[in-house]
């Protein structure tokens, strides 16, 4: 069997620590945040993200996002397919966003067709995050394309991702999810759970403190268990988010990623919000 050089792209939704991005050379496309007609690519450079969400509440117009402009992703894919064999490139849900459409055409408009695997990740931050990570150890490890979308697909299928919200307003701002539109649970003050499955936003639960969304989240945790792998999301909620880690200490991975998630997820999930990421082991 022939060994291939594997590269991998992805988009700025998958939260991967910036020091893994550059171990693995993973190429990755920055999706955008606008206020008003100005723009800020999610690179990690443009937006500071304490300074971020310290102004989301009082930004008006509220804050919307983009998905990566079509030179953007062209750019990304061709350094990536200078020295690789084949590119495997994995984005946030097709059904949630943009995103997976403008890395289609950019593939296309660079004839990487048949140099090419496009793959859906049905998720966001590390549950995105974890697919790449997976693939780029399998393909280090293997050289082999379909071992690598098989270690990918294995993930995809394992993983769940789940948020605490500290208020549903931003995710009724946003109008990505149906059942938050009626702002009810604003109106209410209840703090809503939610996931992120298969290209989905389902409700969770809606509780009353965000102490019992945090309750949740280790309860969903539990469930998974026993874990491959762990991330733990903040918006600008640091002491949550090591909070909510040693509530799970005698489930917690050796290799567990703590992460503050990215300005284009905080848009719609505000801040001070918790989240986990789970990869339950085989």
């Amino acid at each position: 069997m022939t060994s291939k050089t594997i590269r991998f792209v992805t988009d700025s939704t998958c939260d991967i620590p910036p020091e893994l991005i550059a171990r693995w050379r993973i190429g990755v496309v920055p999706c955008f945040v606008n206020y008003g007609v100005e723009s800020y690519a999610d690179d990690g450079h443009e937006l500071n993200r304490h300074t971020f969400y310290a102004e989301l509440p009082s930004r008006r117009p509220h804050p919307t996002t983009a998905a990566p402009s079509p030179g953007m992703a062209e750019q990304v894919l061709r350094e990536a397919a200078q020295d690789a064999d084949h590119l495997i490139v994995l984005t946030a849900p097709a059904r949630l966003s943009a995103i997976h459409n403008t890395l289609r055409l950019g593939i296309q408009s660079l004839g990487l067709e048949d140099r090419a695997t496009l793959m859906d990740s049905g998720s966001v931050s590390l549950g995105l995050g974890f697919q790449v990570l997976a693939g780029v150890e399998t393909a280090a490890a293997t050289g082999d394309v379909p071992q690598t979308v098989a270690a990918i697909e294995r993930v995809r299928a394992q993983a769940r991702v789940y948020a605490g919200l500290a208020t549903m307003e931003y995710l009724r701002r946003s109008g990505r999810v149906n059942w938050a539109k009626a702002g009810v649970g604003a109106l209410l003050q209840i703090k809503p759970v939610i996931g992120v499955i298969h290209g989905d936003v389902p409700q969770v639960a809606l509780v009353r403190t965000f102490a019992r969304a945090v309750d949740k989240l280790v309860e969903l945790v539990r469930e998974q268990t026993p874990l491959e792998r762990l991330g733990l999301m903040y918006t600008d909620n640091p002491a949550g988010a090591e909070e909510l880690k040693a509530r799970l200490a005698e489930v917690v991975p050796p290799d567990t990623l703590i992460v503050s998630a990215t300005p284009v997820l905080g848009v719609h999930i505000g801040p001070e919000s918790l989240g986990v990421a789970t990869v339950r082991k085989p």
